[in-house]
């Protein structure tokens, strides 16, 4: 009997070591996390966060080139990078599907869904999944939206991912709003959907 339950704690254990370290939801008012990590940028240049701020904050977008819900929001992705720009905030998109990084995933790959979109903003490979763990993404989109000091909104670009036309509130659209205006961010936390990040378990 002994010997089974070793089997079973062992095997317990030995599954837990192969699941990625991954933060909890960044909370909000939280600092930017691993903000000087240099990612591979389409462009061929590495950029991180701290680079890619703007004078009022930054936005950071984790996404990809294969998920149908990103494909959805491809033109809302554009809008709300364009607004964040106007507003004096950067934006960067973070590709994080590491199990994917030989496939639809590849650096290459990005390139060519960078340009295919017309991207003006940087799409960066989050290697090893390393940022998507520290803020705790778990889906593409998922969006973090940080002012001056801190994290002041986290979630969802609207409440409508599978139709643009029937969005009621367009939480991220709002917070970039109000960053701009220097006012507090009315919702500051909604629930992204999506497909999940694609991680390597090791």
């Amino acid at each position: 009997m002994k010997k089974v339950v070793s089997i079973i704690v062992f095997t317990t254990l030995t599954s837990l070591a192969f699941i990625p370290a991954i933060n909890p939801e960044l909370e909000i008012g939280s600092a930017i996390p691993k903000a000087e990590l240099k990612m591979l940028d389409v462009s061929g240049k590495e950029v991180s966060l701290t680079d890619s701020k703007g004078d009022n904050g930054l936005l950071v977008l984790f996404s990809c080139n294969t998920c149908p819900y990103v494909k959805l929001s491809e033109t809302r992705i554009k809008e709300v990078a364009a607004i964040a720009k106007r507003n004096k905030i950067g934006v960067i998109v973070i590709n994080s599907n590491e199990a994917q990084r030989n496939e639809e995933d590849s650096y290459e790959e990005m390139k060519k869904y960078a340009k295919s979109q017309n991207y003006d903003f940087s799409y960066v490979v989050d290697k090893n999944s390393e940022l998507a763990n520290a803020f705790g993404a778990t889906r593409t989109p998922h969006c973090f939206l940080f002012d001056k000091k801190g994290l002041v909104y986290r979630g969802a670009i609207d409440d409508n991912i599978k139709d643009a036309k029937d969005v009621k509130e367009n939480y991220l659209k709002d917070a970039i709003t109000s960053v701009g205006m220097g006012k507090a961010v009315k919702t500051p936390s909604t629930k992204s959907i999506g497909c999940s990040i694609k991680r390597i378990e090791e």
